[in-house]
């Protein structure tokens, strides 16, 4: 099933003009065929196409059906690598798993000062429509540590550390019915006064196994995680 996304559902019923060309160029859709649609908050629509015009399709809503809502809010909060690609391979594949909420941060070791959302945006947008889901991840423009450590919503908050002698691990800790927040550290690890702000803050020291991972790679073991302990 191919999805198209408009963001103002249920209110603007026209296909943005990238969208628009890829529904009636590419796949050459007509007038009378029926499209499916996602508006970022939950919701697919049925939908019936009025006017096959390449730069806006307009069309009229047949149905709609609510997405199944995760049973508790899913937050990943990183400090981003130097390379960007890393971080948007970790966007894309976070939100396929479903994760509810991406924030940024800087730390002590942190490689990179600046984060564009609207480029990670357009990759939530299209890892949303490949994995078929209607509900699009909140990402937050990037922010101090001490902010992400001082606003959360969470009940459950733990710190990723790199620490072999930690027998607490993140998979042992998940509640599958109270919101989460998992903080992973840049390439060289949250420093020890890092940690300790931190488990001041109520977080809990967590391990992700035996191996030492990527930044991106221990995010998305995090993810993954969250995601299984819903199911």
């Amino acid at each position: 099933m191919h999805l198209f996304y408009q963001s103002q559902l249920p209110e603007i019923k026209t296909l943005d003009h990238e969208e628009s060309k890829h529904c009636i160029k590419v796949l050459r859709m007509q007038n009378g065929d029926e499209i499916n649609l996602i508006d970022g908050k939950g919701v697919f629509y049925k939908a019936k196409i009025t006017n096959a015009n390449h730069k806006q399709c307009e069309f009229e809503v047949l149905e709609t059906t609510q997405e199944e809502p995760n049973s508790f809010h899913r937050h990943l909060a990183i400090a981003p690598t130097k390379n960007i690609d890393r971080m948007e391979w970790l966007v894309e594949k976070a939100t396929e798993l479903g994760i509810d909420e991406i924030s940024f941060f800087q730390s002590f070791h942190s490689e990179r000062k600046i984060i564009k959302i609207d480029r990670l945006e357009k990759k939530v947008i299209s890892a949303m429509k490949q994995s078929l889901k209607a509900k699009k991840p909140i990402l937050n423009e990037l922010k101090s540590y001490n902010f992400i450590l001082e606003n959360t919503r969470a009940v459950k908050k733990f710190i990723a550390y790199v620490d072999f002698e930690n027998e607490a691990h993140l998979k042992n800790e998940l509640d599958t019915f109270q919101d989460t927040l998992v903080l992973i550290g840049p390439e060289g690890d949250f420093t020890p006064e890092e940690v300790k702000m931190a488990i001041d803050k109520g977080f809990k020291k967590v391990s992700l196994g035996k191996s030492r991972l990527r930044t991106e790679t221990a995010a998305l073991v995090s993810v993954h995680l969250m995601n299984i302990s819903g199911d």
